[in-house]
């Protein structure tokens, strides 16, 4: 029935006549994406790698079929598209690049004058296409050339089957083809029609047209940093031009071919050629690179862009109508390059868009997109594959076919599965890949560390995971364990997972068992950087009680942009104290007290006993939310205009005595944003306030995340404190918490004589806390993130200087971002 249905849309589709044939040059080598265009029209195509392109049209009659390519004359040809199938093979000349003898100055004087008339006119070049409809083809390949066996002493297996003899071959290779509504500067509504991913048929390709929208008439192109435009209204501070020469096109128009190069290349400043049409001034074509240390993309080694425009004369506008992106990145011994090929076409210019036509949901895909057959990609497939790719299709299909046998997947799983000498220690994994239900155990070797309160603590678990891949949903049973050597208890714990569904991200969570925990439930003092403070220093920041408890909360997005969780609590907190005095050093010197009250007091606890029942109510509100909607999924997209607010509800009872009850109130801003080439701002608003509270447990105040080990391990600071002591400033009144980091993305140290060497990024930072009866706090920082040798620009360095009522002290703290494992 289904090869029935789709027998029937195909033959319900326009009738095409097809033209195809080889692109070349005068030697008979394949010129790869040469734009193949119908002239005064927007139907056009590209060659693929091969040289070789297919061109489609429904309009019977003669028509001039254009061959652009730069560097090389426009061919034109006559064509009668009444005519079903036609061979077409064309050979292209190299341009004559002509430039008078002028002396140097005057090259960059001409350039100049050209890119200032760009720039004054790409206000009204751009509005030409500020508004369309149009078909969209998208393309993306990626190979691994020679792989390493191991990395890190590790195997390194994970593309095997895709991979010949030499270790090399196709990794990545997806298409889509969508339709697009689009306005500028950022409004586009994609309809993906149909997505394929070779040796998936159940994959969804996330090639899309939103993420490489790269206009060139804007100031900056997105990227991980925005890139700066050659023709930005400030351009001359980042770039040189050089006139390399002139030629003509098939309309007879002057085209200026000039040199582009950064002034410093430690900034986003691409490098290349731009192509400026004389008079119009506007763009004909773009091949310009960036490396991947000028975006902060170390393991990139470069990102080239070729874009090309083609003329309509009718309504005399520019259009792009293809790009391509070409990249190679690598890390330690892997290497890896790719190419993505856009085409663009059918371009419509409506007046004006309906009022409703730009929603949230910026990307969909129509049903059964990822279900079409090879006939129908071979109709709509605007440019043909090469036989790499081809090849990679039929031996992944093949292979996918295998992959999903019942005895291929168990002999896979076998040689998973195998039990090694250290996997009581290091742990072990056992997959039923099948049935889609792993087991896994964690090991003892991750769960050693020390606290004074446990002594030496042996940590483990074990979780069962059943998984649906389709529906990207799972259900996970786990247990933790962990035992004291000083405190001579296990603790235990037990809890249960489900995941609904991916669409609105319901999702349960059950969590019963003992456990000591710290009093800041935020956990700011890591277990494994804890152990060291403790031992090597005779420092125990960790403060911690014993719980035991029954909780299950339950989250959901009841609508776009509005999630809400619940949570309800029931616990007994016992106090704890100091077992041990071990270290390895200091051995005269005395732990502080397990009472963050009173530090040198080991017989006074910081609570009492007691039981307490907490339910909680939070909303999260995404401002301006969009989306993609998958059919495994809907995948939100936090608009970058506006914050996310995050409040909350709070209330306890049943307390074991009536002073442990209270009701609490929260609020909290997330709002970032970037500043042109000149940065990005994070800014993290929280606030609260406590009713009925003046006799509550320690345990319920709020705690602020400090620090006083000199070391952290999350990327950005908009969440912590960095010189306050850990329970200094817990209130159980009401408080005010603000922090603000200003990333420079090298917008200054990129200047900076000697620093620029570093490709670092320069870091300001601000963090205010106001509580009752108390001055407020003040921390001031700066300093350098991205610090690091070759690709690892993993560490950060900051001063931090703090006050209330005055100076109260300063630190350096050293940020190890690949840490957060300490995070226990």
């Amino acid at each position: 029935m289904k090869k029935h249905l789709v027998l029937l849309f195909l033959t319900a589709l326009p009738t095409f006549a097809q033209l195809s044939g080889k692109v070349t040059d005068t030697n008979g080598n394949p010129l790869p994406f040469v734009s193949v265009i119908i002239s005064n029209t927007f139907n056009s195509t590209t060659t693929n790698e091969q040289g070789i392109y297919y061109l489609k049209s429904k309009n019977p009659t003669q028509l001039v079929v254009s061959f652009q390519y730069l560097g090389y004359k426009t061919k034109k040809q006559t064509v009668d598209f009444a005519i079903k199938d036609q061979k077409l093979d064309i050979q292209l000349e190299e341009e004559n690049i002509t430039l008078n003898e002028v002396v140097i100055t005057s090259k960059r004087e001409l350039a100049n004058g050209i890119i200032r008339n760009a720039i004054a006119s790409k206000k009204d070049n751009s509005e030409k296409t500020n508004r369309f409809t149009a078909d969209f083809y998208s393309r993306g390949i990626i190979r691994i050339k020679d792989a390493p066996k191991k990395i890190l002493g590790q195997k390194f297996d994970a593309f095997d089957d895709m991979l010949d003899s030499t270790r090399s071959g196709i990794i990545y290779l997806s298409e889509t083809v969508s339709k697009i509504t689009f306005q500028k500067p950022k409004k586009l509504i994609e309809t993906i029609i149909a997505s394929k991913i070779s040796g998936n048929d159940n994959g969804f390709s996330f090639n899309n047209a939103a993420s490489v929208n790269y206009d060139f008439y804007e100031n900056y192109i997105s990227f991980n940093k925005n890139m700066i435009s050659p023709i930005a209204d400030n351009a001359f501070n980042y770039y040189k031009f050089n006139l390399e020469g002139t030629f003509f096109d098939d309309n007879k128009q002057q085209i200026n071919k000039i040199k582009v190069t950064p002034k410093r290349t430690s900034e986003p400043a691409l490098e290349g050629y731009l192509y400026i049409v004389e008079n119009s001034w506007a763009i004909y074509a773009i091949d310009l690179t960036i490396k991947g240390s000028q975006v902060d993309r170390p393991a990139l080694d470069f990102l080239n862009i070729k874009q090309s425009f083609s003329y309509n004369t009718q309504n005399a506008i520019w259009i792009k109508n293809t790009q391509t992106n070409d990249f190679v990145f690598g890390f330690l011994t892997l290497k890896a390059n790719g190419r993505f090929t856009y085409v663009y076409n059918n371009f419509e210019f409506p007046s004006t868009f309906e009022k409703k036509t730009f929603g949230r949901d910026v990307l969909k895909f129509e049903e059964n997109a990822n279900k079409k057959d090879d006939d129908f990609w071979n109709k709509i497939r605007p440019v043909p594959l090469t036989i790499e790719e081809s090849t990679d299709y039929l031996k992944k299909e093949i292979l996918q076919t295998k992959k999903k046998s019942q005895k291929y997947l168990d002999s896979i799983d076998k040689k998973h599965n195998k039990f090694g000498i250290g996997a009581s220690l290091l742990g072990y994994s056992y997959d039923n890949t099948y049935k889609q239900r792993y087991y896994n155990y964690d090991g003892f070797i991750k769960g050693i560390n020390f606290n004074t309160v446990q002594g030496w603590r042996l940590k483990t678990g074990f979780s069962i995971t059943k998984e649906n891949e389709e529906k990207r949903t799972f259900s996970k049973l786990k247990t933790n364990i962990d035992y004291g050597f000083s405190e001579k208890k296990i603790r235990a714990t037990i809890g249960y997972t489900n995941k609904f569904n991916n669409q609105n991200q319901s999702q349960i969570n059950i969590l019963i068992g003992k456990s000591a925990a710290q009093f800041n439930d935020e956990t700011p003092t890591g277990a494994q950087f804890n152990s060291l403070s403790s031992l090597f220093i005779k420092e125990n920041f960790i403060k911690l009680y014993a719980r035991n408890f029954a909780e299950i909360s339950f989250g959901k997005e009841i609508t776009n942009g509005l999630i809400l969780n619940t949570k309800i609590d029931y616990s007994e907190r016992k106090p704890l104290f100091n077992n041990t005095d071990y270290s390895f050093f200091k051995k005269d010197k005395l732990f502080a007290s397990n009472n963050p009250f009173l530090p040198t007091n080991n017989l006074l606890a910081a609570i009492e006993k007691h039981n307490l029942i907490k339910t909680t109510l939070t909303a999260q509100i995404n401002f301006g939310q969009e989306y993609w909607l998958r059919p495994d999924g809907k995948f939100n997209l936090r608009n970058k205009k506006y914050p996310t607010l995050i409040l909350g509800l709070q209330k306890a009872f049943g307390g074991t005595d009536k002073k442990y009850n209270f009701e609490k109130a929260t609020a909290q801003i997330i709002f970032n944003r970037k500043l042109g080439n000149k940065g990005e701002i994070h800014t993290n608003f929280k606030s609260g306030k406590f009713f009925n509270a003046s006799q509550i447990s320690f345990v319920d105040y709020k705690h602020f995340d400090g620090n006083e080990g000199n070391v952290a391990a999350a990327i950005r600071y908009t969440n912590t404190y960095n010189v306050l002591p850990y329970y200094s400033a817990s209130t159980n009144t009401s408080y005010i918490e603000f922090h603000a980091e200003h990333d420079d993305q090298g917008f200054i140290t990129n200047k900076i004589p000697l620093l620029n060497k570093l490709k670092t990024n320069m870091i300001l930072g601000y963090h205010n806390l106001s509580v009752p009866n108390s001055s407020p706090y003040h921390e001031v920082s700066v300093g350098l993130d991205n610090l690091g040798f070759g690709k690892f620009k993993v560490l950060r360095l900051d001063y931090f200087r703090s006050y209330q009522n005055g100076f109260q002290s300063d630190a350096l703290v050293l940020g190890l971002k690949f840490l957060n494992f300490l995070q226990d």
